[in-house]
């Protein structure tokens, strides 16, 4: 019996394409670098506008900033993936989150408060899973008895 939703690819399609903006924006994180993930012990955030990534998989490899998070088509535009077009104009290449990496992430209050809650139920699921000498005695007396 599955307890999360179905397992219907024309089912996930849809719910994928007919998402909310909360949700597509949740989809659509990208895993912080080492450096950050040491720093902050997160591992991954959903990307925004102004946070510096660095492109790791396709022809545009390199970094920039975002310029835009296009949530309608799951893509992100980035300060120098363009090409030009056949007219002269130039326009931005979109990147899916999945292949890029936040190198800096731009703070405000709720982002400092989402990657707080973030790391503390990191730590809390740190903890319940440590089996310390203390858990250990209290288990070992009820079998002595």
């Amino acid at each position: 019996r599955r307890v999360h939703g179905s397992a219907s690819r024309r089912k996930n399609r849809r719910r994928h394409f007919q998402a909310d903006s909360g949700t597509k924006r949740k989809i659509m994180s990208a895993p912080l670098s080492k450096d950050l993930r040491q720093r902050y012990n997160v591992r991954s955030m959903p990307v925004r506008k102004d946070d510096e990534v660095q492109v790791i998989r396709g022809s545009h490899k390199g970094q920039g900033k975002v310029v835009a998070v296009y949530r309608l088509k799951y893509c992100l535009h980035i300060e120098r993936v363009t090409r030009e077009k056949a007219n002269g104009t130039t326009v931005h290449v979109p990147v899916h989150p999945s292949n890029v990496v936040i190198n800096k992430l731009k703070l405000d209050t709720d982002r400092k408060a989402i990657l707080e809650r973030k790391k503390a139920g990191r730590e809390a699921r740190l903890q319940k899973d440590k089996y310390t000498e203390e858990s250990a005695a209290a288990n070992a007396e009820p079998m002595q008895q």
